[in-house]
Parts: C-alpha cells; sequence; structure tokens
C-alpha cells in the first residue's frame, strides 16, 4: 500500500515550494523527471512511522535540479521554475491530489509576490547607494504612503462632493436637475478626471501594483467622453446623458477610492471590501451604456458642425466628418468594455477565493 504524506505548497514567480508534513524524515529521495516531482522517504507522518512517497506532475516546465532542507517537523522543497511567470494550478490535472492544500504561510497572490519582488530590490538599492537602507527605505515608503492616500482622499473628496450634490438636486429640483448637470459639475469632474492620469503612471512605474492596460482604457475613455463628446459641444451641455454618466462615474468610485485609502495601511473594512468589489457589477456596463449613448447623440452634431472634422483639399470639396471616427471608437468602447469587465471580474474571483481558503 502506498503511503502519501501531507503536502503544502506556495508559490513566486520564479519558484514553487513546498513542505512535506514528515517528522524526523530519513533517507530522502526527492527529484524532478520530465517535470514530473518524485519524492521518497522515511519518517513518522499521517500513518505513523512508515515510507511515503508521492509524485507531482507539474502544470509547466521546471529545471531539473531541486533542493531539500529537512527539519525535525517537515521537509522543505524548493523547485525552480523553467520560466518566470504565474500558474493558475501546481498540477497539470485541474483537480489537485487529495494530499495536497495550500500553504497559507507562505500564500501570496500575484500582485503581493510583485510586491514582495520590488520591495526586496528597493531595499538592496538603498543600501547599496547610502548604507542606511532601514531609515532611508522607511522615509520612501512613508512619502509614498502619504502620496497614495492624499491622492485616493482628493478624488473621493471629488467624488463624494459631486455625488452628493446630484443626489440632493435630484430630490429638490427633480427631473429639471437633469439638464443642468454639466453647468454645476463639469468643473469638479474636470479636475479630477484629470488628475486621474497620474493612476495610468501609477500602474506604469510601479507606484501601485496593478495593470497598466485595464488602467489606461478606463481613463482615456473617461476623458474622450469628458472632454471631446462633452466639452467641446455646447448642444451636449443641458442633455440629460451627462447626468447618468457623472452620477454612475461618482457612484463607482465613492466605494473605489476609500478602499485604496484603506489598503495604504494594510488594513479593510469588509463590508468596504465587498462593495469594492461587487458594485462595479452593475454599475460599470450601466456606466459604459450611458458613454455610448452620449456618444451616439453626438453624431449628429458633428456631422453638423463639421468640428474636429478632417479637411480635403478645395479641389475635392469635402471633409471627413468626426462621426466616422465615433463610429470607430463605439467599437473600440465595448472591446475596451469586454477586456476591462473579464479583468475585473478576475480581480474579484482571485480576491474572495483567495479570502476563503485563508478562512478555511
Amino acid at each position: 500500500m502506498t503511503l502519501t504524506p501531507l503536502v503544502y505548497w506556495a508559490q513566486r514567480h520564479e519558484e514553487i515550494y513546498l513542505r512535506v508534513e514528515l517528522t524526523d524524515a530519513q533517507n530522502i529521495d526527492v527529484h524532478a523527471h520530465e517535470n514530473v516531482l518524485h519524492f521518497r522517504a522515511q519518517g513518522h507522518g499521517a500513518k505513523g512511522q512508515n515510507d511515503y512517497n508521492f509524485s507531482l506532475e507539474f502544470y509547466l516546465p521546471v529545471k531539473p535540479g531541486v533542493s531539500h532542507k529537512s527539519t525535525q517537523r517537515q521537509v522543505n522543497i524548493t523547485v525552480q521554475k523553467e520560466q518566470r511567470g504565474w500558474w493558475e494550478r501546481l498540477t497539470t490535472q485541474e483537480r489537485k491530489p487529495v494530499f495536497l492544500a495550500p500553504d497559507f504561510d507562505r500564500w501570496l497572490d500575484e500582485s503581493d509576490a510583485e510586491m514582495e519582488i520590488r520591495e526586496k530590490v528597493s531595499l538592496n538599492l538603498c543600501f547599496y547607494i547610502s548604507g542606511t537602507f532601514p531609515c532611508t527605505f522607511n522615509r520612501f515608503v512613508s512619502l509614498k504612503t502619504g502620496y497614495l492616500f492624499t491622492y485616493n482622499l482628493v478624488q473621493f473628496l471629488g467624488f463624494s462632493w459631486m455625488f452628493v450634490n446630484m443626489t440632493v438636486r435630484l430630490f429638490i429640483f427633480g427631473q429639471d436637475s437633469l439638464y443642468d448637470t454639466y453647468h454645476t459639475m463639469s468643473d469638479v469632474m474636470f479636475f479630477c478626471q484629470t488628475l486621474a492620469v497620474l493612476e495610468v503612471l501609477h500602474a506604469a512605474f510601479g507606484v501601485v501594483q496593478t495593470s497598466v492596460f485595464p488602467t489606461l482604457i478606463q481613463v482615456v475613455a473617461r476623458n474622450f467622453v469628458l472632454f471631446i463628446i462633452f466639452g467641446s459641444l455646447e448642444e451636449m451641455h443641458n442633455r440629460p446623458v451627462v447626468f447618468f454618466v457623472f452620477y454612475l462615474w461618482s457612484i463607482i468610485e465613492i466605494f473605489r477610492y476609500p478602499f485604496y485609502m484603506l489598503g495604504c495601511f494594510n488594513t479593510e473594512w469588509k463590508p468596504l471590501t465587498w462593495l469594492r468589489y461587487t458594485i462595479w457589477m452593475p454599475l460599470y456596463p450601466l456606466g459604459a451604456l450611458s458613454e455610448a449613448v452620449a456618444v451616439i447623440q453626438s453624431i449628429p452634431i458633428f456631422d453638423k458642425t463639421k468640428l474636429l472634422s478632417i479637411p480635403h483639399p478645395k479641389a475635392i470639396g469635402t471633409s471627413v466628418s468626426f462621426s466616422y471616427f465615433l463610429y470607430v471608437y463605439l467599437a473600440l468602447l465595448f472591446l475596451g468594455f469586454s477586456l476591462n469587465l473579464r479583468h475585473l471580474y478576475k480581480q474579484r474571483t482571485r480576491r474572495f477565493r483567495t479570502k476563503k481558503r485563508k478562512a478555511n
């Protein structure tokens, strides 16, 4: 009868860590052959003092060299990945072996692992430059934390002000408030969305751990609607669609930015976390739909005014209307919406799956 020990695993971008629960292990034989790890040892496990062994066929190729270190209570194994990257699971089969479980003592999400690498690099760099890395690094972390907290606080206050004002005006003036949203809210919205360009730079330079492309899509799409569709066309200023675009944007952000503010101090409020990763599910499609409606409503205006049209030589006597670009933009808007929706859903799934594992 083959006896298998309990095995716990975790990963980083370049390594796999295995912890084999075997007390006083002896005659340890562990090696990798053709991406299959073979382990055999004698020790005291779940079935008492016996011979224990197991094999794991890894999800992706690994290097043949395997290192291990035994203690009185366990055997720690480190396997090097052949290519740097993040695995969605450990083994080729989707259903994991019954003896295998996550090692939550070492478990990190992909974004957390990236942060760990960056902190190590920053520590080494500070030590190399100044020789006083603890003080310098702590000062750097404090400045970064203070900056990010201030940025998120300013954005939260801006979007909260707009949300409260639009809500109050809706209750007081009713339907009439829909027609003057641009005149009462546009200055603050211009400020907040101009400031949001910094979020692309934050992602690009590693100030925050998030993907650059989804952030860029969202910022560019919003600013296009705000500055080009609403800002350049006076005829759009009194349209009710402005209210719906501004209101949906504001609702999303009054939950997102406080979540980031708490994250600056590694603090979490569970109801806020749930709202941050859930409320976008109905609001994000509605926001994209309202943006599309705004673009569609602007097309006849651009055709009529010839604003932003590309003139042709006088011999041809015509111009290419900007509305043609808007039709292309609508297709790109749908594509960007699909990509961002997938990104947000993966974020939410990974977040709550990890929390569920840790709770168990």
